[in-house]
């Protein structure tokens, strides 16, 4: 049995990952902290598990053998980094830092410490994408010139109960967080679009404030290929109703995902698949299934990375106001 302490209860999916560890069953959560001791002392206690206050003797317990981090994001550096030189396996949330150095460095650091990591990026195990990918491995649709990813709530939308909309308000400070929207719920498609076009050479954004919350509620992001290709990625906090949407274009045909509905165009007519890939494992079942019996991984950290550089790059590209050239040293 894998021995799990839970790091934090900030981000509005720790409770999900709690759930999904329970029921996996190769893993037992063992101990809570949090940097808030009052929320994680109450969280402990639902679980009846013990809560460690000092964060340093938690990683010093042999007995832990793997952490999930749902800390603010600013602290995911510093825990992370801990967890690591300490053996223990780490699942975190997205995104995994805020610049591209710190990420290199962390994810020298994992590599070093021989640790299973994983990053949820949980769009990267359905069936839609898989499907999506397929179509781009055996060229369905000619050379790829356009993609579109669209992937919004209305969390910050106000009502009556809850006058910031039903995200917490810590999701928009911008000193934890490092931005709103767009590094957030926009890391679904920038990911989507990390695997399915590769590694952009530029990024040029736009990231808006509809309720001026202190950070950006909708963005949109145009990511440069090499082949000439873009990516327009969007995003948004304040969008009510706004079906997920994937579209992929390209000199011989089209691609055309909103929510559940699945359409390819390769002549005059559309169709629809007669069957889908099937779901990969979800994020927290590959991890566990990769530190019991070392199986290997879909997400990688090459997919952490990515996501980091292309966030850095798009806040730069508002403060700037400017395109911003990717170039991996």
């Amino acid at each position: 049995m894998i021995k799990v302490a839970l790091l934090s209860k900030w981000h509005v999916h720790a409770v999900d990952y709690e759930r999904e560890a329970r029921e996996n069953p190769s893993l037992e959560i063992a101990k809570v902290w949090d940097e808030d001791p009052e929320r994680g002392k109450t969280w402990a206690d639902e679980l009846d598990v013990p809560f460690e206050e000092d964060i340093d003797r938690l990683l010093a317990d042999g007995t832990i053998d793997a952490v999930i981090v749902s800390t603010p994001t600013n602290l995911h550096t510093e825990i992370i980094q801990k967890a690591a030189e300490h053996k223990k396996h780490i699942f975190t949330e997205k995104v995994l830092t805020f610049t591209s150095e710190e990420c290199k460095a962390l994810l020298k650091t994992l590599e070093e410490q021989k640790v299973e990591f994983m990053i949820s990026l949980p769009r990267l195990t359905k069936d839609y994408y898989l499907y999506a990918q397929q179509a781009v491995d055996k060229g369905w649709l000619g050379q790829i010139t356009m993609m579109r990813c669209r992937v919004a709530h209305n969390g910050a939308v106000p009502t009556e109960d809850h006058p910031n909309g039903w995200l917490p308000e810590r999701f928009y400070n911008e000193e934890q967080c490092g931005g709103g929207a767009l590094i957030d719920l926009g890391a679904h498609p920038i990911y989507l679009a990390n695997r399915l076009m590769g590694e952009p050479t530029a990024v040029s954004s736009r990231l808006s404030q509809v309720r001026d919350l202190g950070v950006d509620d909708h963005a949109v992001a145009v990511l440069d290929y090499d082949s000439g290709a873009l990516s327009i990625i969007e995003t948004s906090f304040v969008s009510s109703g706004s079906p997920f949407q994937l579209e992929l274009y390209g000199t011989n045909g089209t691609l055309m995902i909103e929510d559940d509905n699945i359409r390819l165009k390769r002549g005059q007519d559309w169709e629809e698949p007669e069957q889908l890939p099937e779901d990969l494992p979800m994020p927290m079942e590959q991890w566990a299934d990769a530190i019991e019996r070392n199986e290997p991984m879909t997400i990688t950290s090459e997919d952490a990375y990515l996501l980091t550089a292309v966030n850095e790059a798009a806040a730069l590209s508002q403060k700037e106001n400017r395109r911003i050239e990717l170039k991996r040293k």
